[in-house]
Formats: structure tokens, sequence, C-alpha cells
């Protein structure tokens, strides 16, 4: 297995979370590929931390769909399925649609400011063409009224599939079909801005129901 040459090792002194997540990004990201074998010992030497929590993080990656562990046997990046994609868009996006609903109420004018300042980046990564910069952006906006909800367990079902969606944009699509995100971006706002919680949670389900499961 090809590992990363140009990643620091963790802090020994971290959560296993952040095992899991630097897993998971280097999945999503491509780093590691579809059908990558993983080997605990070699992802444990790459990350500078013991076999155990490598393999909770394998685990709970193969929960979330981006692994599969035969048992006794060989554990790889899975294969990119398109039911799986669909299946997670649809969760996640049924899960944005409450965490506006939820959220719309307690949203600060700084909340606001922070919306519209990450849906700016967003629309400067659009015109310059920046997939990476584009989803961090996008992550960013969504992310605030996942915050203010302060839903934990709709935060955990988001941290188990978002990625899915974002490995399948990454690998999958050349183009974020950005600029029809930038008008639903600019509605939703407007909309939190105005209190108005139901129209604001059905445009956060329809940006995320809208987004492809398959190459078209």
């Amino acid at each position: 297995m090809p590992i990363p040459r140009d990643t620091p090792a963790i802090d020994r002194h971290l959560l296993r979370d952040n095992v899991y997540q630097r897993l998971r990004d280097a999945i999503v990201d491509g780093s590691l590929a579809p059908g990558e074998q993983l080997r605990d010992v070699e992802l444990a030497t790459w990350l500078g931390v013991s076999r155990t929590p490598i393999r909770e993080a394998l685990l709970r990656l193969a929960e979330a769909g981006l692994v599969v562990a035969q048992p006794g046997r060989s554990t790889m990046v899975s294969s990119l399925n398109l039911r799986d994609i669909r299946e997670a868009r649809d969760v996640v996006a049924a899960m944005h649609e409450l965490a506006v609903r939820e959220a719309v109420g307690g949203l600060t004018e700084t909340d606001l400011d922070a919306m519209r300042e990450a849906n700016d980046r967003f629309r400067a990564a659009i015109e310059a063409g920046d997939v990476e910069a584009a989803l961090r952006a996008d992550d960013e906006l969504h992310g605030i009224p996942v915050r203010v909800a302060s839903n934990r367990a709709l935060a955990s079902v988001l941290d188990q599939f978002t990625p899915v969606l974002r490995r399948a944009e990454r690998l999958r699509f050349s183009s974020l079909g950005g600029r029809a995100s930038l008008a639903r971006h600019d509605n939703l706002i407007r909309l939190c801005a105005a209190g108005d919680a139901d129209q604001a949670a059905a445009v956060a389900f329809d940006t995320w129901r809208t987004l492809p499961a398959a190459e078209e």
C-alpha cells in the first residue's frame, strides 16, 4: 500500500477520533484509493500511533461504508457504490433540513454573516475552478446551522454519511454544478435571515437532495 509521505505524524495525546478523521479524510480525498488494501501496521507507522486506534478507526470506517473489512482476511478501501451514494445523499439531505429547521430561530447576525462570507468564498472557488476550496466553503456554510441546532444525534449521522458524498464528488465529477448551488445558498441565507424556518429547511433539503448520484 503506498503511504502518503507529506503528512506529519499525529500527536500521540490526541483522541482516537483524530485517527478516524485522518483515515476518513485520506479516503475521501483519494489519497487512499478504492480497492487499496489497508494494513494496520503501515497505517500505525504513518500516523505514529499504536495499532489499537487504527483498528477501531477501521471498524468505524466499515460502518460508514468507506472500507470493506473481512475478518481474518484483508481490509480495503471500498469501491463507489451508486446505491450507497443515493442512500447517503437522501439521509444527509434530511438531516440538513432538520438542522436548518431547528437552527433558524437561534441564528445570530454573526452566524448569518459567517454564512454569507462562506458563500462568498464558495463563489470565488467556483469561478476559479477550485473544487477543494469550494467543498471547504460549502462545508463551513452548512455547518453553521448544524452547530446552532446543537443536535448531537443529527451531527453524528452527518459525520457518518457526508464523507460518502464528498468522496463521490471528488472521484466522479469534474464540477460541482456550483452556480446552481450559489443561488440556493443565497436563498437559504435570505430565508434564514427572515426567520422563515419552513422555507429555509426546504431549500436546505433541495440543495443536498439534488446532488447527482451517478455520472450523467
